[in-house]
């Protein structure tokens, strides 16, 4: 390849554009200007959050959404540091974001000399949360370590990573040439495992599909073994929409429901896709699998996390189930009553979402079918939406599963709708969480997004009120008046109403899906509502 004489951040800049990067989300700050001089002159859209974890959770719904590497630029110091929320959740639910910042001059003195957003170990902070923090230490390596970057990203269990250029780097001129994109191995299988697992299916008379977030690109698959087999799919949380929640073998999400835990102990074997069968999604302890699990999972480590398998199958999900759907017999009739379980699950999540089912029932009924989702850790959202509202696509219910953090579902719901502009994209938060992350409706609105922002006002931290009530604890520093979301909404540049009758929502998001900026609808809970 042709060499070319660049600064580090006009090579850096060329190298992610080398990667397929055309949009990036972030802020500049006096240390990144060198990257941001080169954005728009290569074509690279940039996307101004207010706030860097805002970039984060952006770049994060972005890559959910899209299948592609989010990317957030930001500064150094207590900018990057402002993102190393987002990058935790990304890890924790595997989703490859990559992080971009200045780094600390090469020869900069080792006891400090209070250079301007100074960090001890800004490298070793990010890679704390990150599956690599990576350091180019010259022009001419910049373009190596970025596509390192992306194979680490895209090879194998997704993750998201920091990658520093140092400021002298930035600004230096030298030699650069390109590297390609690294070609991404697809893992299969051994025979002999992929025999015994087949063999397994065909034995069993009453199987079952756990479906995590690690099989959204393998819809397809799964639903092609699942009518093979006549057998019912549940999922986690991250896999909702991964097989239609209308197909007749769906189950739906929610894997820590009751009725869910009944029927894996009425299964003779259990297929875990992509899943890390993680507390986190079930909540009430580990699933009844001993003696009957078939796991798939492109991550070693993670196929003895949580239960050991029978049978292992390392590889791609999706090249690993074409793989079994091609070898198992097709069966003519459904091995188990799959309206019967699901009636006994809707049950169950009408149960537990028994104080929010008037306002997401309100929303199901006009929800488009291809909606995204983006949700908060919000009791609305898991009690109420996780498991009573269909989504049908995957990625199509975005929710910060392993993190818990708040403030995510706004943000996110901005990198899902600059990612797929034509999907609607709906923001659903608790009047808690939304104030994590609240400056970003300027941020939405600035981009003109049809974006319906749900916030979901029950008078503080409801959980933790809760909680404290049930350990018999004082209930104290969880209640606060919330302020006038609507004339928030309004005043950063929103639509914005109120809503009083959780009923009546319906009305409100219609009409925001086709606002000609983001809505705040505000839905204050009626009086008792405690959950």
């Amino acid at each position: 390849m042709t060499s070319t004489q660049m600064t580090g951040g006009q090579a850096l800049v060329a190298a992610l554009v080398d990667h397929g990067v055309d949009v990036v989300f972030g802020i500049p700050g006096t240390h990144n200007l060198e990257i941001y001089k080169h954005l728009s002159e290569q074509g690279v859209r940039h996307v101004s959050t207010r706030h860097e974890q805002g970039a984060g959770y952006a770049a994060d719904g972005y890559a959910r959404t899209t299948g592609r590497v989010g990317v957030a630029v930001v500064t150094s110091g207590p900018a990057l540091l402002n993102t190393a929320t987002a990058v935790a959740q990304a890890w924790s639910d595997s989703v490859p974001v990559l992080v971009v910042s200045p780094g600390l001059p090469l020869r900069h003195p080792a006891s400090g000399n209070g250079l301007l957003h100074e960090t001890r170990d800004q490298g070793a902070a990010l890679r704390a949360v990150a599956q690599a923090s990576l350091r180019a230490t010259s022009v001419a390596e910049i373009p190596t370590v970025v596509a390192q970057a992306f194979a680490l990203m895209t090879s194998g269990r997704p993750r998201p990573v920091h990658l520093e250029v140092p400021l002298d780097v930035l600004a230096e001129t030298g030699e650069v040439t390109p590297v390609a994109p690294l070609p991404r191995a697809v893992a299969l299988p051994g025979e002999a495992a992929l025999t015994s697992a087949v063999a397994r299916l065909e034995a069993a008379r009453r199987p079952l599909l756990v479906v995590g977030g690690g099989a959204r690109a393998a819809a397809a698959e799964v639903q092609a073994l699942a009518e093979r087999l006549r057998a019912p799919v549940v999922t986690t949380t991250n896999g909702k929409g991964v097989l239609a929640e209308d197909h007749e073998l769906s189950l739906g999400a929610g894997v820590h429901l009751p009725a869910v835990r009944a029927l894996v102990e009425e299964s003779d074997l259990v297929l875990a896709i992509g899943t890390e069968l993680a507390p986190a999604d079930l909540w009430f302890g580990p699933l009844p699998v001993d003696g009957k699990l078939v796991r798939v999972d492109v991550d070693p480590v993670g196929m003895v996390t949580n239960a050991s398998p029978d049978v292992a199958l390392l590889g791609d999900c999706a090249a690993t189930l074409g793989e079994l759907a091609k070898r198992v017999g097709h069966r003519s009739t459904d091995a188990v009553d799959v309206p019967l379980w699901r009636d006994r699950k809707r049950t169950d999540s009408r149960r537990e979402g028994a104080e929010w089912t008037t306002l997401v029932d309100a929303m199901g009924r006009v929800l488009p079918r291809d909606v995204v989702l983006s949700t908060d850790n919000a009791m609305a959202c898991y009690y109420g939406a996780m498991a009573n509202v269909a989504t049908h696509t995957p990625a199509s219910f975005l929710f910060p599963t392993g993190y818990g953090t708040l403030g995510y579902g706004l943000p996110a719901a901005i990198g899902a709708k600059v990612g797929d502009p034509d999907r609607p994209v709906v923001a659903m938060l608790g009047d808690g969480g939304v104030m994590f992350t609240v400056q970003e409706l300027a941020t939405a609105a600035v981009l003109a997004l049809p974006l319906p922002v749900v916030v979901v006002d029950n008078g503080g931290y409801g959980e933790i009120r809760n909680e404290m009530a049930d350990r018999d604890d004082p209930v104290h520093a969880v209640d606060f008046p919330a302020p006038d979301f609507a004339a928030l909404g309004r005043a950063l540049g929103c639509h914005g109403v109120t809503v009083d009758d959780p009923a009546a929502v319906g009305s409100a998001l219609e009409e925001a899906l086709a606002a000609d900026r983001p809505t705040v609808i505000h839905v204050r809970m009626p009086e008792g509502v405690t959950a």
